[in-house]
């Protein structure tokens, strides 16, 4: 029987393992003292496992080589991984933008069922082992690991799962990138994705926790061309902004540069309705201060800005603004701009844009294309999706195909 070593615990190298033990003798090395510690902070801790859109609606929410994952992602689909997840006793559920959870909102029953199956399949593992080297027998073949305790594991076949840059703590500090490198395998710069982005305004600061949904974005260039739209929920933060929308945006702002980010408030009304729900207020609140007559229409810490921004008198009384003012007052709700001047650092990205460079890699089969015996899955290729559910299925389907076609 054939030795298979999987280098890393997160999603891909936990599919690869469990699938690669059905043929294969299969050792799982990870640097951590537990799996799946990226998994435990996905979607916010209740570990978003998938997507419920049809498969072929997944490669318009990829935009990091979308064309290279067909084969993995129709090989082992969504449905597929809700299948297998059900199998293990890890009943799941569906909730707005067809993003799948576990019923209990728990990521730690996903990782659960995931040590256990691997556990039953007798896959060896070594955890808090960290991979220093890979041992090369000849110049395209690998014949084992070097640890940091310079222990050597033996292999036929390896399975490199190590993730990104992103999010160091748990385990993804870019060593599989760096041995890649070492092996001949190109890499294609890593960039933070799915970060949240910083903005210039300095009353930023006076809307940091305001959570809002059902607003639509728009990302600007400095030349006002419409980079990126979405329309869902978003977050102010001390610094900027986050938030699912923002999350997925933020691949298209590269540091050095500035964007504007235009936030529709109102996104369900024209610009006249917009207007009429100005004067249905208006006449509601007429006797009132100006700063008295946005209760019904905006969060308060928002009103406070708005009502700076618009140059409109916050003591003024309702019934003396004018109707210029009050149609740039509609204009301003439905086109809050704020100045993008970069993202977070990468260690604060979800997802790391950037990695193994595709072309050396078989999409068939996850083999490289350089090294004999080498395959890879997940985030250490340069593959990289919007938020959603996307990325973890991107894992498990690439972890699936690499698992089940090692050793061809």
């Amino acid at each position: 029987m054939s030795k298979v070593i999987v280098i890393g615990g997160g999603p891909s190298g936990m599919m690869a393992a469990l699938q690669a033990a059905k043929e294969h003798e299969v050792t799982l090395i990870d640097g951590n003292n537990k799996l799946g510690k990226k998994l435990y902070i996905t979607g916010k801790g209740r570990c978003n496992v998938t997507n419920g859109k049809d498969i072929s609606e997944f490669f318009d929410y990829i935009p990091g080589n979308p064309h290279f994952l067909y084969s993995s992602l129709y090989t082992f689909t969504n449905l597929d991984t809700i299948k297998l997840l059900e199998s293990l006793g890890v009943p799941l559920k569906t909730e707005r933008g067809d993003r799948v959870f576990p019923c209990s909102d728990k990521s730690s029953d996903i990782i659960g069922a995931f040590n256990s199956a691997l556990i039953d399949k007798k896959v060896s593992l070594k955890l808090g082992c960290k991979v220093k080297d890979f041992i090369v027998k000849e110049e395209n073949e690998i014949s084992g690991v070097l640890l940091e305790d310079d222990t050597k594991i033996s292999g036929d076949y390896f399975i490199l799962c190590t993730g990104g840059v992103s999010y160091p703590l748990t385990g993804s500090t870019g060593d599989g990138l760096k041995l890649s490198k070492k092996l001949g395998h190109s890499i294609i710069p890593p960039k933070a994705s799915l970060v949240p982005v910083q903005v210039s305004e300095p009353w930023i600061k006076d809307l940091q926790g305001l959570s809002l949904k059902n607003v639509e974005i728009n990302i600007l260039s400095k030349e006002n061309k419409s980079l990126y739209k979405d329309f869902g929920e978003m977050l102010f933060t001390h610094y900027g902004a986050s938030g699912p929308i923002i999350l997925s945006g933020s691949r298209v702002v590269e540091n050095g540069k500035t964007y504007k980010l235009s936030i529709n408030l109102k996104p369900a009304l024209s610009e006249k309705e917009m207007d009429l729900r100005l004067q249905k207020d208006f006449s509601k609140y007429i006797n009132k201060d100006f700063k008295n007559s946005l209760e019904d229409l905006l969060p308060q810490k928002l009103i406070d800005v708005v009502i700076k921004l618009s140059g409109i008198d916050e003591n003024k009384k309702v019934h003396l603004i004018k109707k210029e003012e009050r149609k740039e007052l509609g204009k301003l709700i439905q086109n809050f701009t704020l100045t993008v001047v970069g993202t977070r650092p990468i260690a604060e990205a979800i997802v790391t844009a950037g990695g193994v460079n595709v072309k050396e890699i078989d999409p068939s089969t996850m083999k490289s294309k350089i090294v004999n015996n080498l395959y890879f899955a997940g985030e250490v290729m340069d593959v990289d999706a919007f938020t959603g559910g996307y990325n973890v299925q991107i894992a498990f389907s690439t972890g699936y195909l690499a698992g089940t076609r090692v050793g061809e």
